[in-house]
């Protein structure tokens, strides 16, 4: 159990603290145990507080009778097994009330202060298009953690390998820089509505640019995040991983042909600063041609799916790599897949055990926090474990996140694409 890891402070230098310092103390464990534990944190309240005090200061073993003994070696060894059983028992209440006090971890991150500014950015949030009959939300282009990593990911299909390769020095772009992707792609969708609108009036609009010039604060909006800490530095490095990632595609076409098709995830880009604050003041993204053409020149339907924009709150690379495949494969309905497929399509370093370990925290978590538009159930069959993804029904279970944006339509007639 995680919570083993928690190191308790001896009773005798606990009553030594005064009744604040005890209460930081206790403060301080229950954050620790709160982060080991996969729980939210939030302050005791006094009772709580006052409980672990007393258990601290009272609990005593009064049966060995050990304060008037004799101090040979017997009774000293009767003592420190004395002390070693009072920890483990100190050890385990203590975590039993704190997994009581303290809520389980959410899958959503809290949205930010700023958040209902949203709705005026972008109505809808789309993801990579299909090529080929290969659609990137069938697996991770990108790796899962929140730290760079480098090396190459290869996914095996059915009928096509692809691989992602990061650059040498910077890494494979995370789950996370990848926001600036789907930011990317719901610019251009946008850009199309406007310009098929305009055409279909008469108009001769120019076709919509090649080049993207957002400010990071538009980004941060989209993509649900605070404009505060290093979100400026941090837009800069994951512009870099971007740029340094690439996709190859080896399609097989049922072993008549070969084709292998390589892309970016994004073109060239630029960045200008301020040399005094290193604040990140323009960006400029040249869109990478197989992302173009495919959405400029769609024919009538854009080979988009939309996300909820709840996506950007879910806090774990895991969890949203769950949700973009059910959103691909489960679209309205449900999906299954084995655990032993979705490892393989999750890019992890991680061995079989560990993810499956992680997969059911977060499938135990969505029975309390639903995840956004999708129900998860992971069973045990012979054969190995299998997560059932089911698309939940309207005004059933969760509910947006408050300051989601509300009316958000999609860029076309006709609902999603591609369920």
């Amino acid at each position: 159990m995680a919570g083993e890891r928690l190191t308790f402070m001896p009773r005798a230098q606990f009553a030594e603290l005064s009744l604040a310092e005890k209460n930081t103390y206790l403060q301080t464990l229950a954050e620790q145990f709160a982060a080991q534990n996969g729980r939210d944190y939030r302050p005791l309240d006094k009772d709580t507080l006052s409980r672990l005090r007393r258990y601290y200061a009272r609990r005593v073993w009064a049966d060995l009778k050990l304060a008037s003994a004799p101090d040979d070696e017997l009774n000293r060894a009767l003592r420190r097994m004395a002390e070693s059983i009072r920890d483990a028992d100190v050890k385990a209440d203590v975590a039993a009330v704190l997994m009581q006090e303290l809520p389980a971890k959410g899958i959503l991150r809290p949205a930010p202060d700023n958040d209902a500014q949203l709705m005026f950015f972008v109505p809808s949030v789309y993801d990579a298009p299909i090529k080929d009959d290969v659609n990137l939300m069938d697996v991770a282009p990108f790796s899962l953690g929140k730290t760079t990593r480098s090396g190459i990911i290869r996914y095996e299909l059915k009928d096509s390998l692809i691989v992602i390769e990061g650059g040498a020095e910077v890494g494979l772009a995370t789950v996370f820089d990848y926001d600036i992707f789907l930011n990317m792609i719901s610019f251009l969708a946008e850009e199309v509505r406007r310009y098929r609108i305009e055409t279909e009036k008469g108009l001769r609009p120019n076709l919509p640019a090649k080049v993207y010039r957002p400010s990071v604060a538009h980004i941060l909006k989209f993509c649900r995040r605070s404009s505060g800490g290093r979100q400026y530095e941090e837009i800069e490095a994951a512009l870099r991983r971007l740029a340094k990632t690439t996709i190859s595609v080896t399609n097989l076409a049922g072993g008549k042909r070969r084709q292998v098709d390589t892309r970016p995830l994004i073109g060239e880009y630029r960045v200008v600063s301020k040399t005094m604050t290193g604040r990140v003041d323009e960006i400029e993204i040249v869109i990478p041609d197989w992302v173009y053409v495919s959405v400029v020149k769609a024919d009538k339907v854009l080979p988009l799916l939309t996300l909820n924009p709840d996506y950007f709150l879910i806090s774990s690379g895991l969890g949203r790599f769950v949700y973009r495949l059910a959103r691909k494969a489960a679209g309205k309905s449900n999906a299954v897949y084995s655990v032993r497929e979705l490892h393989k399509r999750s890019g992890t370093p991680q061995e079989y055990r560990k993810f499956l370990f992680d997969l059911k925290e977060l499938v135990a978590r969505t029975r309390t926090f639903p995840m956004p538009d999708y129900d998860l159930e992971l069973t045990e069959q012979r054969e190995g474990h299998t997560l059932t993804m089911r698309r939940r029904r309207d005004g059933e279970g969760a509910s947006p996140s408050p300051n989601a944006p509300q009316g958000a339509l999609p860029l076309l007639a006709g609902g999603d694409q591609g369920d």
